[in-house]
């Protein structure tokens, strides 16, 4: 049975997300200056854009560029940088069929380790520290991949209880937790940040 995945807030795109590890994949990438859920929902709009109900990583990477950054740009967009976004989205696909033949799920499938998993998620490009280990605790609370010690290589997101990212969303009320946090910690870097600035 698919995990019951509510991080689009949509039921369709979250029903993708519950089947599909590389929309989840791809729904992380392009987590980044979109509101979460307009991020997540953007593997169903690029699946339904392809003509699909499922995103395939050998038909994403052999796709013409141009005409991909056309399917992410047309209205409404699926990113607010379409263009950059598409491009990722294509590299991460190229390394996925080049290093896992297409299937994401050889990411985790034989890793022994959180520490292992860890260091395969942040080989992908698009992916940084912050990126995999979020992506990890998602893999760890949501989708039920849990090698040894995934909690500890999630860093603070593997935390239970804790409301700090993706990983953590299940439905709207948890949703305006995650947001409610990643706005204090916006504030808090900005008083340091006005602290540590010299004085005029």
């Amino acid at each position: 049975m698919s995990p019951d995945i509510r991080l689009a807030q949509q039921p369709e795109a979250d029903e993708l997300l519950g089947r599909s590890p590389l929309a989840d994949l791809i729904g992380m990438l392009l987590d980044q200056q979109i509101p979460m859920e307009w991020a997540f929902a953007g593997p169903y709009t690029i699946a339904q854009r392809l003509g699909g109900d499922d995103l395939d990583a050998h038909e994403i990477a052999a796709y013409d560029p141009e005409a991909f950054v056309g399917l992410l740009s047309a209205k409404p967009a699926v990113h607010r940088y379409p263009g950059s976004m598409a491009k990722r989205v294509q590299q991460l696909c190229q390394y996925l069929v080049d290093e896992y033949d297409g299937d994401v799920t050889a990411i985790w499938r034989d890793v022994a380790t959180g520490k292992e998993l860890l260091a395969r998620l942040n080989a992908l490009p698009g992916f940084g520290k912050q990126k995999s280990q979020i992506f990890l605790a998602l893999l760890g609370k949501q989708l039920g991949v849990r090698p040894e010690g995934w909690r500890e290589a999630a860093g603070a997101y593997g935390d239970e209880g804790s409301y700090r990212s993706a990983a953590d969303i299940t439905g709207p009320e948890s949703l305006a937790k995650v947001r409610a946090f990643k706005q204090r910690t916006k504030a808090a870097a900005k008083a340091a940040a006005k602290k540590q600035a010299p004085a005029e």
